[in-house]
């Protein structure tokens, strides 16, 4: 399976006999699936065969807009005809008050009420193409979108892996480094002992060879660098399986980052500590790269 981007955008439009439609969509990055749809009045019993549609949509914020617009259809012209009587009994009542000018027609119909400009009602056959015209083209539009989605997975299946060969890399310069040779783990021991008999004070045996165990288990970061390169061939089967792997990776991508802050704080070597530091730069990259996916 392929990898998938959770950002993409695509467009769709149409006509089906009077009604002109089309649709917007775009998805953005999200912790679960969030379908927003914004539909005009009117055209709310598409909302039910749109939402079927959506199955192949894992993770992210979808906006979907549709716009429909009627054209070709001439409006009709009618007058109100409660409205006009209730104006003319009106007038008649103020005519002999009110020293005035006699009303004229353009000023009766200008008040407002009087006149009706509708469109023609709509044919119910017409209108259920329509509908279907428009679930459909939602249904292209989202093949679109999830193409666009596929393509920008493949580049970030490729940013990935690269960050993944870097860590890997990483690693196991850390674990050549000469700072982790027994023999450079003995020579910081023995020193740091040193200090501390130089201090003046007598310590008891027990207590010497407490501080010098627990000196040796800070020194060892053998089990951070096992954990990194067991994290990296995880993440590796993860992109090569494919599918709605976000979470995953981002679980990993902690683990990663985990491992790295402990092997930082373990380090009492310039180079090891140099290695953890550029440890922690890739892993954060690799980490908002992440982010990104389905």
């Amino acid at each position: 399976m392929t990898l998938s981007s959770m950002t993409g955008f695509a467009r769709a439009d149409g006509v089906s006999n009077t009604y002109v439609w089309g649709w917007e969509l775009k998805s953005v990055n999200s912790k679960g699936l969030d379908l927003r749809l914004r539909i005009p009045p009117g055209w709310d019993a598409v909302e039910v065969a749109i939402r079927k549609l959506m199955s192949p949509v894992v993770r992210g914020a979808l906006y979907a807009n549709l716009s429909v617009r009627r054209e070709g259809v001439a409006p009709t012209v009618r007058i109100n005809q409660p409205v006009l009587s209730a104006v003319l009994e009106a007038i008649q009542e103020v005519e002999g008050r009110v020293k005035a000018g006699a009303p004229t027609v353009d000023g009766i119909l200008n008040i407002k009420g009087v006149i009706d400009v509708v469109e023609e009602p709509e044919d119910e056959a017409a209108r259920g193409v329509a509908d279907a015209a428009v679930v459909a083209g939602f249904k292209t539009a989202l093949a679109s979108l999830l193409e666009m989605r596929r393509r920008e997975g493949d580049a970030l299946k490729t940013i990935l892996s690269a960050r993944l060969d870097e860590i890997a890399a990483l690693t196991a310069r850390a674990d050549a480094a000469p700072g982790r040779r027994p023999e450079a783990i003995r020579a910081r021991l023995a020193e740091q002992v040193a200090t501390l008999l130089d201090g003046g004070n007598r310590l008891d045996p027990d207590r010497l060879h407490q501080e010098a165990l627990l000196m040796a288990s800070k020194a060892d970061v053998r089990e951070e660098l096992d954990r990194l390169a067991a994290h990296v061939d995880q993440a590796r089967r993860l992109i090569a399986e494919g599918g709605a792997i976000g979470r995953r990776l981002d679980f990993l991508s902690q683990e990663f980052n985990r491992e790295t802050n402990t092997l930082c704080s373990k380090s009492n070597d310039i180079e090891l500590t140099t290695i953890g530091l550029e440890l922690k730069t890739v892993v954060e990259q690799f980490r908002e790269q992440v982010q990104n996916l389905e």
